[in-house]
């Protein structure tokens, strides 16, 4: 949505066979290639060596919001905007894109209210909106939506951001069938059933695009998502091997790191999750999870403490924190905050009949002290636990049930917590 016109790009014809062979790369040569950092390259040495045309500034800033430099992408916007005597019309609004990206999203607001009056700016304005926690904004520009590839597009992946995955699965199949040449959406598709717990139809779909594209980081990372729910951490890290092998630089790509401290059950997570707390939100969760198998529950609540829950996970590692902390402490307030988040994700509509649901239901009765409620719920689930004590994204609850006889301690133990995995849809 900020790429010059293609038609922007000089190409020299070789006067020989000769010269073709041995022709200096050209950009159309990196973008047709997907060679972003090639791009990169190419343009700050044009630039260094005075041989850059009016063009170049708009193509180095697309280059870099490709290649994930999201600040040095702003920054030509920003000396393009100084140095040009007649700068774009759209320019607001690719700055917006920019700030949108570095999770600034006031600034975002801003800029793209600055930019004219178009679907591009509807989009932005949508998206910021919904960081913004903005409800009625966001239904504002909703509504002014078209039916547009793009704004659909647009739609799906608010969709999907708000964990709506099932609405924007019906938005991605129906562009699907109208734009069958655009095999990419097909990793929508995929990302929407790996949500929804379908690995295996999202390993199909990824078969659709990955042979065309199998130096995608996004289709990469998404099949080492899928391995990992499917087989285990190493079989993910696999994945993610092969696209190092091919010449991708995995080691600055956050989402990539990420994932790689979580199929590797935790390694470098100090080092890795901290700078990420503020653009990936698992990375917070798997850093409380991180701090809960090292039995550091202090740290694990500073992380949780001002945060509002609003997914499934979300509201379980709260309740886990704050058993965790209760116990500990003999606190019974903060028994009971877990008490009252066990129970609103056990008893809501879309995780009653669910392993996690039904593993908080039984926490739930575990901290009101109804044994008999908690055997009833965990029997029901005794079957897909027996080789498996961590559930997906949840926790296994074991207890003891007190004697009629003989008074004994009540014991409630945390057994380790898978974390979690993340992909996006921009």
């Amino acid at each position: 949505m900020m790429m010059p016109k293609r038609s922007m790009i000089k190409k020299k014809k070789p006067s020989s066979v000769a010269s073709k062979s041995n022709k200096s790369p050209e950009l159309a040569d990196f973008i047709a290639k997907r060679d972003y950092s090639g791009a990169v390259a190419l343009l700050d040495f044009q630039r260094q060596a005075g041989d850059e045309s009016d063009d170049t500034l708009k193509w180095l800033a697309y280059a870099c919001v490709h290649s994930g430099d999201f600040r040095k992408a702003l920054e030509m916007y920003e000396l393009l905007e100084k140095e040009s005597e007649d700068p774009p019309e759209e320019l607001p609004l690719w700055k917006a894109c920019c700030y949108f990206y570095l999770g600034e999203y006031s600034e975002a607001e801003a800029s793209a209210k600055e930019g004219p009056k178009c679907s591009l700016q509807n989009r932005i304005l949508m998206h910021t909106a919904h960081k913004q926690n903005d409800e009625s904004a966001l239904m504002q520009y909703h509504q002014s939506l078209t039916n547009s590839t793009d704004d659909q597009l647009s739609l799906a992946a608010v969709h999907y951001l708000r964990g709506h995955y099932t609405e924007a699965t019906d938005i991605y199949k129906r562009l699907v069938l109208e734009h069958r040449d655009d095999i990419a959406l097909n990793v929508y598709v995929a990302m929407c059933y790996y949500k929804l717990d379908y690995y295996d139809v999202s390993m199909e779909l990824l078969g659709v695009y990955l042979p065309q594209h199998p130096d995608s980081a996004i289709a990469v990372n998404l099949k080492a998502c899928n391995s990992f729910r499917l087989y285990n951490g190493k079989a993910a890290a696999a994945e993610l091997k092969i696209l190092a092998d091919s010449g991708r630089n995995i080691e600055e790509n956050d989402l990539i790191q990420h994932n790689l401290v979580v199929f590797k059950e935790g390694a470098n997570a100090l080092q890795v999750l901290p700078p990420l707390l503020d653009f990936i939100p698992e990375a917070r969760l798997n850093l409380v999870i991180y701090y809960l198998n090292n039995n550091e529950t202090q740290e694990a609540f500073k992380l949780l403490k001002s945060m509002e829950p609003s997914t499934p996970q979300e509201y379980i590692l709260k309740g886990v924190v704050s058993a965790s902390i209760g116990q500990s402490t003999g606190s019974n307030e903060h028994i009971k905050m877990a008490q009252q988040y066990f129970q609103l994700v056990g008893a809501s509509a879309s995780e009653a009949d669910t392993i996690p649901g039904r593993q908080c239901m039984a926490s739930c009765f575990f901290l009101l002290k109804q044994f008999d409620d908690v055997n009833i719920y965990m029997k029901s689930i005794k079957i897909y636990m027996a080789n498996d004590d961590s559930s997906t994204g949840t926790m296994a609850l074991l207890w003891r049930r007190p004697s009629s006889t003989k008074k004994r301690r009540t014991l409630f133990y945390w057994c380790k917590m898978r974390p979690f995995d993340t992909n996006i849809v921009t």
